[in-house]
């Protein structure tokens, strides 16, 4: 049994029921925030302490047991396969079939280009930084004294992001050879979520420029909206898709891609018209 894996189950449950609390006592968010940036970070950085190859191995590993689900003996879905020696997998014999994608993207990194492996890293750290440098944004922002570093952690977090989002945007350059993410639809699916997360951060630090710091809060919220879609959405929609759609090969990646960071980003944006209006009607009190 994948002991780390399970570990991370046991968290991801930890987690949810700290959201579920916070959703009546919002002094707690700080708290849940932190939690998740640790398992973000968690998920992220074993790939470069491990090696593409095993992180890679790690992250296929945590949707096995749900794309599993209710398979009989000897039963193929079209959109799953088996990898050498189920080496893409840390579940050992208790699953030999993985989906078609997890197969392929661990296939492309054992023995690959130092091109793309670096690629890799330099998206998985960059956006890492990402994550952190906008929390403590958020954490920050309004606080006395903090103007001046909130200009400076800003220009800090648009360098990293413009680095981790070239560097996903050439991995992105050569899924269209790659059948079992979706061919060109792959391709395309992520320069749209590239687009989506950089383009909020882009009129974020645009309205900044032009001093209107109201179009500035909400396109930033907007961005961090994006960004957890496109890190946490897309991998829950994985999650639920998967042994859905395990007849149809590419829709669930597909569906991930197209639709995580613009969903992260409308639900950011309808939490910021929810926030705006209570803070309205207090106000009025």
């Amino acid at each position: 049994m994948p002991i780390s894996v399970l570990g991370f189950y046991g968290a991801v449950a930890v987690w949810a029921l700290l959201i579920t609390r916070g959703l009546s006592t919002p002094k707690q968010w700080p708290l849940i925030a932190g939690f998740g940036l640790a398992l973000l970070l968690f998920l992220n950085i074993r790939y470069v302490i491990d090696g593409a190859p095993a992180g890679i191995a790690f992250f296929i590993s945590l949707y096995d047991f749900f794309d599993n689900l209710g398979l009989v003996t000897g039963e193929v879905p079209s959109a799953m396969t088996t990898c050498p020696e189920n080496a893409c997998s840390l579940w050992g014999d208790t699953y030999a079939l993985h989906q078609s994608w997890g197969v392929a993207f661990f296939d492309r990194f054992v023995n690959a280009p130092v091109m793309r492996t670096n690629a890799l890293y330099l998206h998985l750290v960059c956006n890492s930084i990402v994550f952190v440098l906008m929390h403590v944004q958020l954490l920050w922002s309004g606080k006395p004294g903090i103007k001046t570093a909130h200009a400076w952690l800003g220009r800090a977090t648009l360098l990293f992001l413009t680095l981790g989002t070239a560097a996903a945007l050439y991995l992105a350059s050569e899924h269209d050879a790659v059948q079992s993410y979706g061919d060109v639809w792959a391709e395309w699916g992520f320069y749209s979520m590239s687009l989506c997360v950089y383009g909020a951060a882009l009129m974020g630090w645009r309205s900044a420029r032009r001093g209107d710091w109201q179009q500035h809060r909400i396109w930033m919220i907007r961005f961090v909206g994006a960004m957890y879609g496109a890190f946490w959405l897309f991998r829950i929609f994985l999650m639920v898709t998967g042994p859905l759609l395990r007849e149809w090969e590419t829709a669930s990646l597909l569906l991930s891609i197209w639709t995580s960071a613009p969903a992260g980003l409308l639900i950011a944006d309808v939490l910021r018209r929810e926030w705006d209006a209570r803070s309205t009607h207090y106000q009025r009190l």
